[in-house]
């Protein structure tokens, strides 16, 4: 056998002196075979260092891959890193290894990385949806018994589960937070595109607080960014704006990043700042920084929980589950309206 070439069936089979069918049946224990057989052929594998093609076995024998595929946004972003480690935390015991891409928030993208994982015979899929996909092409592997979850944000024209976190709800007591430090001019810097869910739902909980607490909704304290530069850039302008705003409600990690960031530059430590999302490092900033936090770890499990719960035979109606999220109080938030 060639140094540089991967060892085959037929390798094990010439080095015991049996059939490459006496082989696979060893491996597969799916037919008879002496235990003197048997021994022979384990110690030809780890002599050669063989490793069995799972892939074409089970594509040969009709059944699924022991691979879970995972489509995120971006494999950059710690979050959806947090998500993939609750995942693989759970399934991990039921011998099922993570596969996982990234989309690029590219509907196109997207679709074909499902089509890659779907062509493993991957035994779950989990998406985290990128805007404007459609996902209605799932339709058919669901109804044979695939299960698809989806994680973070509900997908379109796909009946299935979901593990979202309570956007809403807590985008709001992050803002009654900083309006019961008196602040009654605060901006509300969000993700982009405007039709994310996520982006929708704090958007809903900031007007959602501002509303309770009698204050008017303006719309000139509302600007959005996709990446940290953008975020700093929309920061200087609403602090530079004609009547700018006392507090800064920022709304994802990324986001964050830039709104401190731009704090820090301008020197700027009487703004009062929460973010969606905790961020690395946020005790050391000064003030450190306050956020409502999501729990991306126990997205994951729960996602996973529930996809495994349909592979073994949960056919109910499908669900959305919510995880909640919690106010961590650190200082930047509790800065008082002048």
């Amino acid at each position: 056998m060639a140094a540089n070439r991967r060892p085959t069936l037929a390798d094990v089979a010439r080095e015991v002196g049996v059939s490459a069918k006496t082989v696979s049946r060893v491996l597969n224990e799916d037919g008879p075979a002496s235990a003197r057989t048997r021994e022979q052929v384990l110690a030809a594998v780890a002599k050669l260092g063989f490793q069995p093609n799972l892939m074409a076995r089970n594509i040969r024998v009709g059944g699924p891959d022991t691979t879970i595929g995972l489509v995120v946004p971006d494999l950059g972003n710690p979050f959806f890193g947090a998500v993939a480690g609750g995942i693989e935390d759970v399934v991990r015991a039921r011998g099922l290894t993570l596969l996982m891409g990234s989309s690029a928030d590219e509907p196109a993208r997207e679709r074909g990385l499902t089509d890659t994982f779907l062509a493993r015979r991957i035994s779950i899929l989990m998406v985290i949806p990128s805007v404007g996909s459609d996902h209605s092409h799932l339709r058919s592997h669901r109804s044979t018994g695939l299960p698809v979850v989806f994680v973070d944000r509900p997908g379109a024209g796909l009946t299935t589960d979901s593990v979202v976190s309570s956007n809403l709800a807590g985008a709001h007591e992050g803002v009654a937070h900083l309006i019961a430090h008196g602040h009654r001019r605060i901006g509300f810097v969000g993700d982009l595109p405007t039709n994310l869910y996520t982006r929708r739902e704090r958007l809903a909980g900031y007007r959602s607080a501002l509303a309770e607490a009698g204050l008017a909704h303006d719309r000139a304290l509302v600007v959005n960014a996709h990446d940290q530069r953008a975020a700093s850039v929309c920061t200087s302008r609403l602090l530079e704006s004609a009547s700018p705003p006392t507090a800064l409600f920022a709304g994802n990690n990324i986001v964050a990043l830039g709104v401190v960031a731009e704090l820090a530059r301008i020197r700027r430590k009487d703004v009062a700042v929460v973010a969606f999302d905790d961020v690395p490092l946020a005790e050391a900033l000064e003030p450190a920084l306050t956020v409502v936090a999501q729990d991306p770890e126990e997205i994951g499990r729960k996602a996973a929980d529930t996809a495994l719960a349909r592979l073994d035979g949960d056919r109910s109606r499908a669900r959305t589950i919510t995880v909640p999220t919690r106010l961590i109080v650190r200082g930047s938030g509790e800065l008082t309206a002048p």
